[in-house]
């Protein structure tokens, strides 16, 4: 009796909404949106419940252990239902519980990819932090992206990729009790997502995006959403959106999108989406740049490019364009979804073409050109030519202390060009350079390392510190970059002419044994390996009670 019921009424609805828009089915929607009820309409109205399908071999009290919260009993369930207290059911026959009756689970949404300026705003505390990969977003936050892009995993896998200057809250992450049940709704306040949602379980589950102006239900899709003052819109691209202002909702099929608006008087605009424009052959690994992305002319005037990371989903770009052709010769190393789709007349995107492409650069060897192996130069700013190998590359000249480039001095920025001064003035001394080349963002290849020797005199050495202990005496002097060793002297007179004792030293201190009661000079100088004029440092009296 109740299937019959619950089977004519499900009937009339459908004729009823079907005959508003012919061609394109309807939605049925109850309180709990996105869930088939059949509950008369004044219960559903008092209660939002959920309607669960008995599966193959499962019993009332499993329904109890797994969904219902301890307080409640399976009894209730049935007198909620008008069932008798020793009802039988079997499998595809279904009861109505209220959600209030159901085990609640809270699963966070994780962040999977994050650039640009996107904040997270905490529903507990309303602190603002920047989001970041990983970030977990729990029921009550807000994402605000101004200038950046996020892509946002659901418990249930299914995926929200924020545009630019878009507000996202998370009204509700909940899980009834199994998997595969579970209750999520956000609300799109302002901007644009692209939402795809895993396939949920018949009268098990839903999903809805709510904006100011309309809300979109839906089971298991592919759809596109946008939402500003003006009103809303939502283009489907697989299955079907229950899309609507409260109580005009209507089912919009894969192909179509919809639009409602604030102000006019039609309460939805319904319309075909322009066909996926044909993609010309494109080599999908990429080993070399420029490329570009075309297309062959199908009578729109102009057309969306968005590009998007295989891997993390990070919304990269998204670019309005007259034209067939689009320059993709920016992309860095990775692999890359590539969405085109043409615009109609209200600018509202068509059926998107897909084509996944691989940009694989490798950067190779620069040649060395100037300055010649173990040069010497008197410019403190000499400039540095090389010629590069691959394409789309850029590079930076590195100059160091060393042969193994573990004390570096100072580099160029990194530039497409083929010469460069390096960013600061170098002391005299010997120094060692090379060119490190880049290509996709994480390859690289560097030359061989040649010797170079800035002309000039060292700077003399200054000792900055003397500490005393017992008959030891430690002197500290000041580091000379260029330097490999220092010279130190030690005399009874401070013109130096009768050393005592003279040593190279290869740190910057030095300790001595002296004899108290006697007074002694110290000075150092630093050494070079090239042919470099040294000079001494000014000497410090030394002396031992």
């Amino acid at each position: 009796m109740l299937d019959r019921k619950r089977q004519s009424v499900t009937g009339l609805l459908l004729l009823i909404v079907t005959s508003l828009l012919p061609g394109v089915a309807a939605a049925e929607i109850s309180v709990a949106r996105g869930s088939s009820s059949a509950a008369p309409a004044q219960q559903s109205e008092s209660a939002p419940e959920w309607v669960y399908t008995l599966r193959s071999g499962e019993t009332l009290s499993d329904i109890g252990q797994s969904l219902l919260m301890d307080r409640v009993t399976i009894g209730q369930v049935l007198q909620y239902n008008n069932l008798p207290g020793n009802a039988r059911l079997s499998a595809g026959e279904q009861i109505r519980i209220p959600l209030a009756w159901l085990k609640r689970q809270p699963e966070p949404a994780r962040v999977s990819s994050a650039s640009g300026n996107v904040m997270h705003v905490s529903g507990t505390t309303g602190q603002k932090t920047p989001l970041t990969e990983n970030s977990v977003i729990r029921v009550g936050d807000e994402v605000i992206s101004s200038a950046g892009t996020a892509t946002i995993v659901l418990a249930d896998g299914s995926e929200l990729r924020m545009a630019p200057n878009s507000r996202l809250i998370f009204n509700r992450l909940t899980q009834y009790g199994k998997a595969g049940m579970a209750d999520t709704r956000v609300r799109l306040q302002r901007g644009e997502v692209h939402t795809r949602v895993k396939p949920v379980l018949e009268d098990g589950a839903r999903f809805e995006i709510e904006t100011p102006s309309a809300v979109a239900a839906v089971r298991g899709t592919v759809f596109s959403m946008q939402t500003s003052a003006s009103g809303s819109s939502v283009q489907v691209t697989e299955g079907v959106v229950d899309f609507g202002q409260p109580g005009q909702v209507r089912r919009i099929p894969a192909g179509y999108g919809a639009s409602a608006s604030t102000a006019s008087a039609i309460p939805m605009n319904i319309r075909r989406l322009p066909p996926a424009p044909v993609l010309n052959p494109i080599t999908p690994v990429l080993t070399q740049l420029p490329a570009e992305l075309s297309w062959q002319q199908d009578g729109a005037n102009r057309y969306r490019v968005d590009i998007f990371e295989e891997d993390g989903g990070t919304w990269l770009q998204s670019r309005e364009m007259p034209g067939h052709r689009f320059d993709i010769s920016q992309l860095d190393n990775g692999r890359y979804e590539l969405h085109l789709a043409a615009l109609d007349r209200q600018g509202i995107t068509g059926m998107p073409a897909i084509t996944s492409i691989e940009v694989d650069l490798q950067a190779r060897t620069p040649d060395l050109i100037s300055p010649e192996p173990g040069e010497s130069v008197n410019d403190d700013m000499p400039e540095f030519q090389w010629r590069l190998n691959g394409t789309n590359e850029v590079a930076r000249v590195e100059i160091a202390e060393d042969e193994e480039f573990r004390r570096l001095i100072t580099s160029s920025e990194w530039a497409p060009d083929n010469r460069a001064l390096p960013s600061r003035p170098l002391s005299p001394g010997q120094y060692y350079w090379r060119v490190v080349s880049e290509a996709g963002g994480n390859s690289v290849a560097a030359s061989q390392p040649r010797a170079l020797v800035v002309n000039g005199t060292l700077p003399p050495v200054r000792i900055i510190s003397i500490n005393y202990l017992d008959n030891q005496v430690r002197v500290f002097w000041e580091k000379v970059d260029t330097a490999k060793d220092y010279r130190l002297q030690l005399a009874e007179e401070p013109g130096f002419n009768n050393i005592i004792k003279e040593a190279n030293v290869a740190d910057t201190t030095a300790a001595l044994r002296l004899i108290p009661g006697r007074r002694y000079f110290v000075r150092v100088k630093a050494l070079s390996d090239g042919p470099l004029a040294s000079r001494w440092g000014p000497g410090r009296e030394l002396y031992l009670d």
